[in-house]
């Protein structure tokens, strides 16, 4: 019994050492875990630490770059404004400058107009005729005593001075078209762009105008950006370069990607479309006019004319257009149908490549065409369209085509009422002098030939009323490019032998 006693007692005591140990040992590892979590948190509070001081820096540096950039831009903007009131003094006291010039020659004008008048008066008294009695006197003595003679001698001046008025006109027109380029081209050099919103205008410039640079660098185009809602335009004397950027842009839009590298992406992406789909219009233009073997390049600058226009008619479509016609003319006067189509179809092909090579369309059109193998018969034709007098029939017939294609109601913008209302504006303007029988506008309005009387007018009175019908023209008519008046005066007599 007391074997029994001392066991139990023993382990007892056995079992509760090895719980005061094993509860040591939990407490232990317990304070390990403990240590070990505080350190790790200590880790992971200071790597937050530093990771939000760094985000703080890279906000500051930001910050501090674009405070830098809206200060450069505040200098360059104060700087503008300085040289803007700069340029409006100067106007101004230029102004001040004309406005005092202006008075003074209104006083000199003055002061000789008088002289003039006490002059006049003298010369009346001691003459006892009137200033416009003397000038009838002296215009109707002349015109008895000198009339062959003026006439030719106007005939000849005219004549020595056509080569130095070609001149001068081409000075005329360069200065001319120097100071009315810009308002004058506006409708013919820009594209406009649709745009899904407003938003679109600030991807497309992109930050510091990266995006809108890049486009404009490598389509060789200016992008236009201004208040108007959802629009943008694209500028430039080159049509397809315009074309090219409007697809570019449409594709940047509908993918949504506009940054730098994309844009170049894109762009050679378009140019590769843009260059098939022209390939196509030349190859489709040739397959309607019924025009076999021509060089795969002649057909892609051709298929260039379906974004060329002119006085708003599309130039691919005209030239189809005087294909067709000069085939029908040839058949019916006995040409060659096929060069009369052919040269049709090319007369114009010059106008592809005329923002890109110096010289006319015709010049560049007859290089071209000789360039790819065609007959002299048909390069000339580039020529003839543009000549006077073409040398031979197939010439006239392409000429004619142009012109009837060009002059038709319709063509160019033109409707039928006002097509009508300007040749008979024109007719009625001739009509209107002395002497006039008849007078017809002819060549969709390009010619107005006028049938004078033979009893009533002369051949210097013909050719004073060429002059004036011309003048009146110009003064009170509006119209594109030029009008030729040409007078005839003819004298018939019959007689009948019984």
């Amino acid at each position: 019994m007391s074997v029994l006693a001392t066991g139990i007692i023993f382990g007892f005591f056995a079992k509760k050492l090895l719980t005061s140990k094993a509860v040591r040992m939990a407490e232990k590892r317990a304070t390990s875990l403990l240590n070990d979590a505080k350190k790790k948190g200590k880790d992971t509070l200071l790597e937050s630490k530093d990771k939000a001081l760094a985000i703080i820096e890279e906000v500051k540096v930001e910050e501090k770059e674009r405070r830098k950039g809206l200060q450069d831009l505040e200098n360059r903007l104060a700087k503008r404004e300085g040289l803007f009131d700069k340029k409006i003094l100067e106007i101004e006291d230029s102004k001040q400058k004309t406005e005092r010039t202006r008075h003074q020659l209104e006083k000199a004008k003055e002061e000789i107009r008088t002289i003039k008048e006490g002059q006049l008066a003298k010369l009346e008294k001691i003459a006892k005729l009137t200033q416009e009695e003397a000038k009838d006197v002296l215009i109707k003595n002349t015109e008895a005593r000198m009339q062959d003679e003026l006439l030719h001698r106007i005939r000849k001046l005219e004549n020595e001075a056509t080569e130095e008025l070609e001149s001068k006109a081409k000075q005329i027109l360069t200065s001319v078209i120097e100071r009315c380029a810009a308002p004058h081209t506006v409708e013919t050099t820009t594209t406009s762009v649709s745009l899904p919103n407003e938003e679109m205008k600030g991807r497309i410039i992109g930050r510091e105008g990266r995006n809108i640079k890049t486009i404009e660098q490598l389509t060789g185009t200016e992008i236009i950006i201004d208040d108007t809602p959802e629009t943008i335009l694209v500028s430039a004397f080159n049509p397809i370069r315009r074309q090219l950027a409007k697809r570019s842009l449409d594709h940047l839009m509908a993918d949504g990607r506009i940054h730098p590298g994309r844009i170049e992406e894109t762009i050679q992406q378009s140019k590769k479309e843009l260059a098939v789909d022209i390939k196509k219009a030349g190859e489709e233009a040739a397959y309607q006019a019924g025009i076999v073997g021509l060089d795969n390049k002649l057909l892609q600058i051709l298929g260039r004319l379906k974004y060329r226009t002119s006085y708003g008619q599309n130039q691919l479509q005209h030239a189809l257009e005087v294909s067709h016609l000069s085939g029908l003319l040839a058949a019916e006067l006995g040409a060659d149908i096929s060069i009369c189509k052919k040269g049709g179809l090319l007369h114009d092909i010059g106008k592809a490549l005329d923002h890109e090579i110096q010289g006319s369309h015709p010049e560049i059109g007859y290089d071209l065409i000789k360039k790819f193998g065609l007959p002299e018969d048909i390069a000339y034709l580039s020529l003839a369209h543009h000549e006077d007098k073409p040398k031979n029939l197939e010439g006239v017939i392409v000429k004619i085509a142009d012109a009837i294609s060009g002059s038709r109601p319709g063509a160019r913008r033109d409707s039928l009422e006002e097509y009508i209302q300007r040749l008979t504006e024109l007719e009625n303007t001739a009509k209107s002098f002395a002497g006039v029988e008849k007078a017809y506008a002819i060549q969709a309005g390009r010619e107005i030939r006028v049938f004078v009387s033979a009893e009533e007018v002369d051949d210097y009175q013909a050719n004073t009323i060429a002059k004036e019908v011309a003048n009146k023209i110009e003064s009170e008519l509006k119209y594109p490019g030029e009008i030729r008046v040409t007078v005839i005066r003819e004298k018939r007599i019959v007689e009948y032998a019984r």
